[in-house]
């Protein structure tokens, strides 16, 4: 059976699921014990490490190096979120001319602003924002050149400051 490990050949399935029990419970720590957001970074560990993002050299035990592949991947999960709700917090928090409540996310506005952008242009932003790529990964992911993926990412971005009346902070 194929299970992407041929990317890190010094880890086997077997041994991951030795440790799983273990490394899930390190998990619930590092997100407050919820367990769906345990979950989450237990998967995203297990693709990092499928994908040969993150690589075992065998410089400490694999119980050790998977603990540090789950951390980084929960602290990574824990930025977005924090991103993420800062991010409707000031769109919400910005005044609104159509009735609605300050309290009320402005999805709509949100969504209205990403369908005015190009294809392209939405692919790069949702790649890099949402989905954590870097620009050269959201580049190969859509198999353009990286100044080209470079240029719709900040075009992208410059149009969405405009068209939510963000002033860039």
């Amino acid at each position: 059976m194929n299970d992407g490990l041929e990317r890190n050949p010094l880890v086997s399935r077997r041994a991951l699921v030795a440790h799983h029990a273990d490394a899930f419970a390190w998990a619930l720590s590092l997100t407050a014990y919820d367990a769906a957001a345990a979950a989450d970074v237990m998967q995203q560990s297990y693709l990092v490490i499928v994908d040969g993002s993150a690589r075992f050299d065998a410089r400490s035990s694999l119980k050790t190096w998977l603990f540090g592949v789950v951390r980084r991947c929960a602290h990574r999960s824990y930025r977005r979120l924090r991103r993420d709700a800062a991010f409707v917090g000031r769109v919400a928090a910005e005044p609104r001319d159509d009735g609605a409540t300050a309290d009320e996310p402005r999805r709509t506005d949100i969504g209205a602003a990403l369908a005015t952008l190009s294809r392209r242009q939405r692919d790069v932003l949702e790649l890099v924002v949402f989905s954590e790529f870097t620009v050269e990964e959201a580049a190969a992911v859509l198999d353009i050149s990286i100044g080209s993926a470079r240029t719709h990412y900040h075009r992208a971005k410059a149009a969405l400051r405009e068209r939510l009346g963000d002033d860039g902070d």
